[in-house]
């Protein structure tokens, strides 16, 4: 289902959005399409790795667990 919203843009960002529409769709008409792509894009993207570490942890592991699977992990980039 799509939702209709009004978007305040600079003068350069519509000029650019105008200049990928065309480029990609052969008319002006499709922004919305530009601007959904972008966002779908942006927010596929991996986490960055500072998200990742601050997140919620799935499990717990302990020191002594996690250099037992460390070194596992470390033998098998060995072979």
């Amino acid at each position: 289902m799509t939702k209709r919203t009004t978007l305040v843009l600079s003068d350069e960002t519509y000029e650019q959005l105008v200049a990928e529409s065309i480029k990609r769709y052969g008319n002006v008409r499709a922004i919305s399409r530009v601007v959904n792509d972008l966002v779908e894009q942006r927010s596929a993207r991996p986490k960055s790795v500072m998200d990742l570490i601050y997140s919620k942890k799935l499990k717990r592991t302990s020191p002594k667990e996690f250099e037992r699977l460390r070194k596992r992990l470390s033998r098998r980039f060995d072979r």
